[in-house]
């Protein structure tokens, strides 16, 4: 493994690489809204843990909505960022800029169905998740998208760190309004799931009055495998069918490593939360082979916590060292492969009559 530092300030820093075969620190469930609001006082963020909050802040309209949708479904806090006009065009660029400044987020959703705006939003969750502020980004289609048309836009992004939801949402009157509630109630079931390990198919999703189109079984087939999350809806209420991203390829290569959402999620639990407790427990200390043995043993610990939790299936390879080229540089390297969601069970029976 190699491994280019580019900071002078003490810390604990880390990368990965991931293969098919073997691959907040405790995930805060707190969500990012960015969302269009046409109110010329607004603050350049505000702090929500109830629709009655963000109503009492902003008033009805999208952001509320979207920030309503996400607490619904299980998001702890919603940090609402207004997205003001300038120059009679959306100023999504510095609404973008204040989600990257907060510190607590780990899921970012956007009201824009724009592909340029989307894959801002993109950038914005990589280069955060690269400065130790891991996040992913959830988006939706536009009304009336068909399913080559999202396998399109999802192939646009190509993202491990970005779930595109699909379809749109309906409002009370059954009028299309849009991926952007979708999106919101998915941002908040990702938020609310404790365990980073445990699939999202079949998740309910709370607030929505429906959904724009009803996928049949090959249209599943085809988005999943496109890298779209599709949603449906039995008996009225609307469910999560599978929750993918939309990282498809690895070049011009078919590479279903990050198809899974829980794949990012296991990552961004089991690395920052090994980093933290390294940066608690080494804030000072020096670099010694006493020092390195303790803090492999605190790597394995950490990591033996998680295959205890199944949030990976196991681990190897365990050695820290001192760097040659940095003598006040300590490396610590190691392998797990992530726990894997149910998705399906086959069942294959041999009848005797």
């Amino acid at each position: 493994m190699s491994m280019t530092v580019t900071h002078e300030r003490p810390g604990v820093y880390s990368s990965y690489e991931a293969s098919s075969l073997t691959a907040a620190a405790n995930r805060g469930g707190v969500v990012a809204v960015v969302a269009k609001l046409d109110k010329e006082d607004a603050e350049p963020y505000y702090a929500w843990s109830s629709y009655s909050r963000a109503a009492g802040d902003v008033g009805a309209g999208v952001l509320s909505e979207m920030a309503r949708l996400a607490i619904r479904n299980g998001a702890g806090l919603v940090y609402g960022i207004p997205v003001k006009t300038v120059e009679e065009a959306p100023d999504y660029d510095s609404a973008l800029a204040v989600a990257a400044g907060l510190e607590d987020v780990t899921i970012v959703v956007c009201d824009s169905d724009d592909k340029d705006v989307q894959k801002k939003l993109m950038d914005s969750v990589q280069t955060c998740s690269a400065a130790r502020k891991e996040r992913i980004a959830v988006v939706g289609g536009k009304t009336g998208e068909d399913v080559d048309a999202l396998i399109e836009r999802a192939k646009g992004l190509n993202c491990e760190r970005v779930a595109l939801v699909a379809s749109g949402a309906v409002d009370d009157t059954g009028a299309a309004i849009g991926g952007y509630a979708c999106a919101a109630a998915v941002a908040g079931a990702i938020a609310g799931n404790a365990d980073p390990a445990l699939p999202l198919g079949g998740v309910q999703l709370y607030g929505l009055s429906g959904l724009e189109t009803n996928y049949d079984d090959g249209e599943i087939d085809r988005l999943i495998k496109g890298g779209v999350t599709p949603l449906e809806t039995l008996a009225g209420n609307c469910y999560v069918v599978r929750a993918v991203t939309t990282r498809t390829t690895n070049g011009a290569a078919e590479d279903a490593t990050w198809r899974e959402l829980t794949t990012i999620l296991v990552v961004d639990e089991v690395i920052p939360g090994i980093r933290d407790s390294l940066r608690a427990k080494f804030a000072r200390a020096k670099n010694t082979e006493q020092t390195r043995g303790a803090i492999r043993s605190q790597t394995v610990m950490e990591l033996e916590k998680r295959v205890s939790r199944e949030i990976i299936d196991s681990y190897e390879d365990v050695a820290v060292s001192a760097l040659p080229e940095d003598p006040a540089v300590c490396l610590v390297e190691f392998a797990f492969t992530v726990a894997h969601g149910l998705n399906q069970i086959w069942l294959s029976a041999h009848i005797t009559v």
